[in-house]
């Protein structure tokens, strides 16, 4: 006597069977899927259950000869796109990096090529620098004897003129304005020279593979 799981066995060994003699005897092309328990069906139309789970298209001799995958989730919807999308952002940046490299490998014929370049670009930068700072020193100087003049007339019981109040008050925010420029020349020189020490540390990388490529030349 058969137990319960293998009488489900024998049932499903059947219907298939059954599924594909049918098949045959039609000889046209039918729809075969399974549905949420699990069981095997052949039909001629496809049903909504079919495209909900997938399904297979099988011709007159019972050969698959399309698969069509279950409908994806809405969750499913945006982990796949948003995979894509990531993909297509990789290739965008390796292909970015691919021009890149092949432009600094044909400014710069040699590596002192681009150290004399890179040494031009920084100390463009430094004159900014110590423009900035002689401007700045001049401004706090003035600054400096403006509230010392202020600090005068105080120390004499006498008022300080609007007009000179007005012009210090001026002169301490054009010192402000300054420093904050100075600082923005001095943080625009430090990321100049990290970018200019990783790009020559590219270029030492791709000259050496080159060389790697082609050891006679």
């Amino acid at each position: 006597m058969l137990g319960g799981s293998s009488r489900l066995i024998v049932c499903t060994l059947a219907l298939a069977c059954a599924g594909a003699a049918a098949v045959e005897k039609t000889g046209r092309n039918q729809y075969k899927w399974r549905d949420a328990g699990g069981a095997l069906h052949y039909s001629d139309a496809l049903p909504p259950e079919a495209a909900q789970f997938g399904y297979e298209v099988v011709n007159g001799q019972g050969v698959v000869i399309r698969r069509v995958e279950r409908a994806k989730t809405t969750e499913e919807k945006a982990a796949a796109k948003a995979e894509l999308a990531k993909a297509q952002a990789l290739r965008e940046e390796a292909d970015t990096r691919a021009r890149s490299d092949a432009q600094l490998l044909s400014a710069y014929p040699t590596q002192s090529d681009l150290e004399r370049a890179q040494h031009q670009k920084l100390d463009l930068v430094d004159q900014q620098v110590n423009a900035a700072r002689i401007s700045l020193r001049s401004q706090e100087q003035a600054l400096t004897d403006q509230l010392a003049h202020a600090a005068e007339v105080e120390r004499n019981g006498k008022t300080l003129p609007e007009a000179q109040a007005t012009q210090i008050a001026q002169t301490q925010k054009q010192v402000d304005a300054q420093r904050a420029a100075l600082a923005r020349r001095e943080s625009e020189r430090a990321a100049a020279a990290e970018r200019f020490a990783a790009e020559a540390a590219r270029y030492r990388e791709l000259k050496a593979k080159l060389a790697q490529r082609s050891p006679g030349q």
